[in-house]
């Protein structure tokens, strides 16, 4: 396994892997922090196209101490950093220049020779030219030729670093394109636009075993301690139906999110922090919910955040293989089957989240018979329903026939009238409505008026914001506000032709 201009950091814990990979991608991606092994899951990203154009790989720390993780961590991210070597065409085993050559270095570069790999050793914390000049000689000992010493922190040595990296795995070959470099796809054109989806929820509830569904590969620790996850990792993939082309897609697979009170420390801050980018960067979000323990107070604020947000929606009922063991047992108590059970489980989802915009439910297992599917369908299907454009007569004619069906309440003696709307953005849907005064559309109506226009133009899970515009007042000379007179104001207001 090889994949072409692909570079891979390796080291033990803590000696500034991550704040090196981010000085050369140029952009906070890795969480950095004093603390060892914060780094566990495979980061990738792009290095920009004027410093190489080189795909880059953050790796968590070889030989993590007893005590610095769980064992099952530690052997996941040991896992990790091999497919890591195994994929790069350059390692560079990133040491300490503070502490020398130490133990944990030899025994990680003798791993590192029978690998056969092109390897480079790279004395990071050099932070002036006394101690780059007095330690890098102690590396040459390590057996890979000669070192380069930086100072990630500082910026130091980075560009000499750059020139090596690029004499071992070549410029970027003419014409190719980079991730961040490449002019942004039409947005009328959902089909090219590689979709870019999130994984979301609390700690532990299966979404890196959805992720290494979807990948087929287990590019993601999985294991049964929570908060596994740290960084946000961006993957991309292609996936092809039967008989289709392949559809671009990045998966965003994410940490769980906790509680506020529950956030003790900074790397878990940085943790959540992460998360919300990644929340704001999707066009979907699937919102993974523990099928035994139901729907919490910790999912009911996750979901208002995406939905405000303004990303899709999709709520996956994740575990659903326990539920199934359990009716095959002594059951749920409560419920006659496991049908009963869903059946409850659905309608607690409208009660709990009844601010959603409709959004749609997959029950599924992550570990038997994944819906791989159905999510990536249902993520490029929910992207495509963003970019909608929603024809502006229908809109008013549908808006105009709601309010005389279902007429809103009077509010200080009068009721909310819209004289004129249209659509004036995506992600979410923002409707602009004209009408006599804003103050008069009361929460549950403008919740009822979402629900509808969700229902009649096919908007399922996509968030609406309604953008009130009310009729502008003028002075009259004895200093009081009268209406003005508008060519879009008045109830004998001209709506738009019924043809669309």
């Amino acid at each position: 396994m090889h994949i072409p201009r692909t570079v891979a950091l390796v080291g033990r814990p803590n000696v500034g892997k991550s704040r090196l990979f981010n000085r050369l991608v140029g952009r906070r991606v890795s969480i950095v922090h004093d603390q060892p092994g914060v780094t566990r899951d495979l980061v990738t990203a792009h290095v920009p196209a004027a410093s190489g154009g080189f795909i880059l790989m953050d790796t968590g720390g070889l030989g993590l101490a007893e005590g610095m993780a769980p064992a099952v961590i530690a052997r996941a991210t040991e896992e990790q950093v091999d497919f890591a070597i195994q994929a790069a065409g350059l390692v560079l085993l990133v040491t300490d220049a503070r502490t020398g050559v130490t133990l944990a270095d030899e025994r990680i570069a003798e791993r590192l020779r029978a690998y056969h790999k092109p390897t480079m050793i790279v004395v990071n914390k050099a932070d002036d030219d006394k101690l780059a000049a007095s330690s890098i000689a102690d590396f040459y000992g390590l057996g890979f030729g000669d070192p380069v010493a930086v100072s990630a922190e500082h910026g130091r040595g980075l560009e000499a670093l750059g020139e090596r990296i690029l004499k071992v795995v070549g410029a970027a070959p003419e014409g190719e394109e980079h991730v961040g470099d490449a002019p942004e796809v039409e947005e009328t054109d959902p089909m090219k636009h590689r979709v870019k989806f999130a994984l979301v929820g609390r700690p532990n509830v299966g979404k890196s075993s959805l992720g290494n569904a979807l990948l087929k590969s287990p590019r993601l620790i999985v294991s049964e301690v929570p908060g596994t996850t740290r960084d946000a990792i961006a993957i991309e993939f292609e996936y092809a139906a039967p008989g289709a082309p392949p559809l671009p897609f990045t998966l965003l697979d994410t940490a769980g999110l906790r509680h506020a009170r529950s956030v003790r420390t900074s790397v878990e801050f940085f943790s959540q922090n992460r998360t919300r980018q990644a929340i704001e960067e999707s066009d979907v979000v699937f919102l993974v919910i523990d099928a035994l323990s139901g729907i919490t107070k910790q999912d009911k604020t996750l979901a208002g955040e995406i939905v405000e947000n303004g990303a899709s929606l999709v709520l996956i009922v994740n575990k659903w293989d326990l539920a199934r063991e359990k009716f095959q047992g002594d059951g749920l108590p409560g419920y006659k089957n496991l049908a009963a059970f869903q059946k409850s489980f659905l309608e607690a989802i409208q009660r709990e989240l009844f601010f959603l915009p409709h959004a749609p439910v997959l029950f599924a297992s992550a570990l038997e018979e994944p819906p791989v599917a159905e999510i990536l369908e249902l993520a490029r299907t929910m992207f495509a329903t963003q970019m909608r454009k929603l024809p502006t007569g229908t809109l008013n004619r549908f808006l105009r026939e709601r309010l005389e069906a279902f007429p809103p309440k009077f509010v200080q003696g009068r009721r909310f009238k819209c004289y004129y709307a249209l659509q004036v953005a995506r992600r979410p849907f923002v409707v602009r409505m004209y009408c006599n005064h804003e103050g008069k559309l009361d929460a549950n109506y403008s919740r009822h008026l979402e629900a509808a226009l969700s229902e009649a133009f096919r908007l399922r899970g996509c968030p609406i914001r309604f953008d009130l515009i009310g009729k502008p007042p003028r002075e009259t000379s004895q200093g009081t506000k009268k209406p003005t007179k508008h060519s879009n104001w008045g109830t004998k207001v001209k709506l738009p032709p019924t043809a669309d």
